[in-house]
This record gives C-alpha cells, sequence and structure tokens, in this order.
C-alpha cells in the first residue's frame, strides 16, 4: 500500500506531503483548490505521460515521491531489481520528476530507470477509476483474468485441467506438423546417410588403420637400405666368412680367453672376465635379432606397397567426406546408423502422433466445456451481484451483463470471449462498461464490481476520482459505505465532495488553496476533530460554520461509526 506522497510544484500545490496508510482515505477541498492534481502526481508515479503545463509556474520542475509499503510482493521487488533499484525492509520509494521544458525523469527504488518501469509496476500496486483513466478491466484479457478470479476454486480447477490438455494437445500436435512437414527433407537425409553408411561399412576401416598403414608404407618404401644396413651389422658381429675372428663375436671371444688364462695369478681380472663372457652373449643375442629381422624383410616388397598405398587412398577418400581420422570416419558411421533408425522409424511415429493428438482434442474439448460451464456459472453469479450493487449506488435501471462466448478456437486461456457490458437502462443493448456509462457511473460501476471481487482481488490499492459524481442523498451514503467496505480488505484512496462519502473515511485530508499571494498555492493537511467536522459542514452546505451543517455532519459521522 501507499504509505506517502510528497507533491512539489505541481499545479497549484507548492509543497505538500500527504500521509495514507491503510483503510479508507478521502480527499477534500474546495473547487480548485488541487483536488485532481492529487490524482495528477500519482498517474505520474505510476508512468502517466509527463505534461510541461503541469509544472507550477515559476517552478523549474514538478517532483512527486511515493513511499510504498511491499513487504511480501516478490513480483514487485524482483522487478524492481531487475532496473537497478531496492526495495530495503520492505519499502519501495518512486519518484518522478518534471521539467518545465517538458523532460521527465524516473527514479525506481534510488536509481535512475526508465519510466515505462513504473508503467510496469503500476498494474500490482495500484488502480485508479475516474473519468479520464483507463480502468481496469477494459481489456477482453483483464476481463477474463478477473472473472476467472472471482470464480473460486472450482473455476480454477477447471482452467488448471484445460490448461493440462492443452499444453498436451500443443506439444503432440507441434511434433507431429514438424515430421509431416519435413518429410521430403527426412527422405533426403535418410538418402545420404544410407550412402555414407553403405561406403563406410564397404571400407571396413579399423580404428587406428590409417596411423598402422602409414608406418608400413613408410618401412617398405626403404626397404632396400634396410636389408643393407641390417646386413652390414650383422656381418660385422657375427660374420660367416672363413677369417671369422675379426668379426665383434671372434674378437670378444679371443679376448675372453685370453684373459680366462692369466686370472689365476691375478684376481683383479675375474670381474674383466665375466664382462667378456657378458659381452659375448649380447653380441650372440644381436647376431640372431639381425638374422631374424632380415628373415622377415618381405621378398615381394613392390607389390605390398601398392596394396597399401592403394588402403590408403580408399581411406582418404572416406576421411575427405567423413572426417580428418579413420576413427572420426568410424564415429560418423555409427551416428549415421542410429540416425538411420530414428529416420527410418518416422512414420511409425507420425501414425502414434496422429493418434495421440486425434486423443488430445477430444479430452481438450471435454475440458474447454467444463471449464466454460464454471465460467458461465461464475458469469451469472457476478453479473447478479453487482447489478445488486449498483441499485444502491444511484443506478437502480442498469444491469451488468457478463457474457461468455464461443472465441470459436482454442488458446491456451480456453476457448471463451469474456465481455463485461453495462445495460444502462431496460430496453437498451448492453454495451461494453467504458462506453455504457458516465464518467462519474463509469466509477460506481467499477466500485460496485471491485467490492464484488475484493476478495479474490490482488490489487493493494484503489484509487477513485468522482466516483459520487451527480449523486446526493442516500445513494452517497451508499457509496460511501461500499467504499468502506472495499477498504476492509485493500486501500482505498477516494477524491469527492461529499459529506456522504467522506463520512466513512478512516483518514481525511484536506487541500487547502491560499490565493494570498501572487500566485495560488495549494496544501495538504489532516483533519481531525473539529476541524473534521468544519469541513463536513462545509461540504454539505458551502458554510464551514453553518450550526446546521454542523448537526448534519455529527449525524452522518454516527452513522458511518455505526456501519463500521
Amino acid at each position: 500500500m501507499i504509505e506517502e506522497i510528497r507533491i512539489s510544484d505541481l499545479g497549484v500545490i507548492g509543497d505538500a506531503t500527504l500521509e495514507l496508510g491503510p483503510g479508507f482515505t478521502v480527499v477534500t477541498g474546495e473547487t480548485g483548490a488541487g483536488k485532481t492534481m492529487i490524482v495528477t502526481a500519482l498517474g505520474l508515479l505510476l508512468g502517466a505521460r509527463a505534461d510541461a503545463g503541469s509544472v507550477r509556474r515559476g517552478a523549474a520542475s514538478a517532483v512527486v515521491e511515493g513511499r510504498w509499503d511491499v513487504p511480501d510482493h516478490a513480483a514487485v521487488t524482483e522487478r524492481v531489481e531487475d532496473a537497478g533499484g531496492a526495495v530495503e525492509d520492505g519499502e519501495l520509494i518512486l519518484t518522478r520528476t518534471v521539467s518545465a521544458e517538458g523532460r521527465s525523469r524516473a527514479t525506481v527504488g534510488g536509481r535512475s530507470a526508465p519510466v515505462a518501469v513504473l508503467g510496469e509496476l503500476a498494474d500490482q500496486l495500484v488502480t485508479v477509476h475516474g473519468q479520464s483513466d483507463q480502468i481496469r478491466l477494459t481489456s477482453s484479457t483483464a476481463q477474463r483474468s478477473a472473472l476467472d478470479g472471482f470464480g473460486g476454486r472450482a473455476l480454477e480447477q477447471a482452467l488448471a485441467a484445460y490448461v493440462r490438455a492443452f499444453d498436451a494437445w500443443q506439444e503432440h500436435a507441434a511434433e507431429l506438423e514438424t515430421l509431416t512437414r519435413d518429410r521430403d527433407d527426412r527422405l533426403a537425409e535418410a538418402a545420404r546417410l544410407r550412402e555414407a553408411s553403405d561406403e563406410i561399412e564397404a571400407a571396413a576401416p579399423q580404428p587406428g588403420e590409417d596411423d598402422e598403414l602409414a608406418e608400413r608404407a613408410e618401412r617398405l618404401g626403404n626397404l632396400e637400405e634396410l636389408r643393407l644396413s641390417a646386413g652390414l651389422a650383422h656381418e660385422a658381429i657375427s660374420s660367416e666368412s672363413l677369417d671369422g675372428a675379426t668379426d665383434v663375436i671372434g674378437l670378444v671371444e679371443a679376448a675372453r680367453r685370453a684373459i680366462e688364462r692369466v686370472t689365476g695369478a691375478d684376481s683383479a681380472l675375474q670381474p674383466v672376465l665375466e664382462q667378456l663372457t657378458e659381452l659375448g652373449i649380447q653380441a650372440s643375442e644381436a647376431s640372431a635379432s639381425l638374422s631374424s629381422y632380415l628373415g622377415s624383410l618381405e621378398p615381394e616388397a613392390g607389390h605390398d606397397l601398392e596394396l597399401i598405398n592403394e588402403r590408403r587412398a580408399v581411406l582418404s577418400a572416406l576421411s575427405r567426406k567423413y572426417g580428418e581420422t579413420v576413427d572420426d570416419v568410424i564415429a560418423f558411421g555409427q551416428r549415421a546408423s542410429d540416425r538411420l533408425l530414428e529416420l527410418d522409424g518416422d512414420d511409425d511415429r507420425i501414425i502414434r502422433l496422429e493418434q495421440a493428438v486425434e486423443a488430445d482434442e477430444a479430452a481438450l474439448d471435454t475440458a474447454a466445456a467444463t471449464l466454460t460451464t464454471a465460467r458461465t456459472k461464475a458469469a451469472n453469479d457476478l453479473a447478479k451481484r453487482v447489478t445488486a450493487e449498483l441499485r444502491t449506488l444511484a443506478m437502480a435501471g442498469a444491469t451488468l451483463v457478463v457474457e461468455v462466448t464461443d472465441a470459436g478456437e482454442y488458446r491456451r486461456h480456453g476457448r471463451d470471449q469474456v465481455a463485461i457490458l453495462l445495460q444502462p437502462h431496460s430496453g437498451t443493448d448492453p454495451r461494453p462498461i467504458s462506453k455504457g456509462a458516465s464518467g462519474g457511473e463509469l466509477s460506481r460501476v467499477m466500485l460496485a464490481i471491485e467490492v464484488v471481487m475484493a476478495g479474490s482481488t490482488t490489487v493493494p490499492t484503489f484509487v477513485f476520482d468522482e466516483v459520487d459524481a451527480g449523486v446526493g442523498g442516500a445513494a452517497a451514503i451508499e457509496i460511501g459505505r461500499r467504499l468502506a467496505k472495499l477498504a476492509e480488505r485493500t486501500q482505498v484512496i477516494v477524491v469527492t465532495h461529499l459529506a456522504q462519502v467522506a463520512a466513512f473515511a478512516t483518514n481525511h485530508l484536506n487541500v487547502v488553496k491560499d490565493a494570498s499571494g501572487a500566485v495560488t498555492s495549494s496544501s495538504v493537511r489532516r483533519l481531525e476533530g473539529d476541524d473534521r467536522l468544519q469541513e463536513m459542514a462545509r461540504l454539505l452546505s458551502g458554510l464551514g460554520d453553518s450550526a446546521s451543517g454542523m448537526e448534519h455532519a455529527r449525524e452522518l459521522l454516527e452513522v458511518a461509526a455505526q456501519s463500521a
């Protein structure tokens, strides 16, 4: 709710502070004192268009600051934080400045923000009903939402069941549409993947095969050099010539025997003998290894190299198409096989989806019919109760009509088109509420609707301007009583010129005009006790010190107190 509004240099208001708080607040004052400027100030805080003409003459700018108490309003807090502002200890401060040149600036939670942010917060903070304001239920969407909120648990359950059915239908229908629309593309994709899969399968590449073949090709390309080098090494280690004493094995053996003959004379040569013996063994093993290697060299190296190069060409062609390496080609082939299984199963999937969509449509039709029944029942109840309220608000011939008609298509909120209409008099056609009533009547219609819907509304503050236009006597008392009833659940702020309405307020603010200076100026004060009685008397008789007016004012306050 709004705790306080401060206004500086707006219209005739020089500097004023409105202490509001919970309950029912009325704002009164003489004609021209600036009561409407309070509604204008609130409009600026809620994102209304700025007008340089509203800046007080001689002032550089007009400033409006509002302080809201939003302790448990998560949506408001989240939007403020998104805009860079802060809600501290449940308190939100909004500011709007309008320069004399028409430039406008807004702050939200202590940070500069686009004026549009104020408009976004407005729907969650305040609803204004007045002759020049857009009413809360002007759109079909808002009217439907209001009816759904009014309909209670039964309508809520019917709507939830419908939404579930709608979402299931949409999901299956969207998938079916995609599969059907893209059938030619999928057939072409399957043909490409099948050709690739067949080519890879025919080549049958093995993991790491490209690296292995590259290594073999390198070896075969250098076969003669390998054979010559290995042969020379084998001949040096173990010569097959008759004078084999010059090979490594022969030389090592001769050295071993020479040392062996003299080890008895000096034991220090024993380790040398052992080393020579080990060296002979290693030389023999190296000779055997070289002999084996020479035996392994392919006699048909040229033919083998040709076959290897042909195989590498096949693998290279696959790599250019399906991956950088043979392993990538193998992985592509696996993915192609998996995707082919999926594509080949699409026809079966389409059949299943067609069956699912058909079943979904039947369930959706049933859920929509149930929702329409619940809405129609709530609409009749709402129309009946609001019409009864209008009877007490000087609109005895008016009838509220809530129509629930078939919109002709399934939408996420149902198949219904909801319209709240007003029949001003019997015999006339119902019209949209914004067109079927004058400004004052419109505020009274909205008051009746808000009173009936009070239990389901989520708006914390209602502002009524000219709700009592063209009304007096008992009807005005009933308006005051209804406003007080609405204020039991929400904060209500009313600009009025009727004592019958002001009597029911729990907080009375008076706009006071001072024309003593060169420029007329107004301020705001809170009225209590005799000051309030005098203002009530002025509203009744035009004279604040009228004895009869004072007496009548006391009677009204007593009537209001008895109704509380």
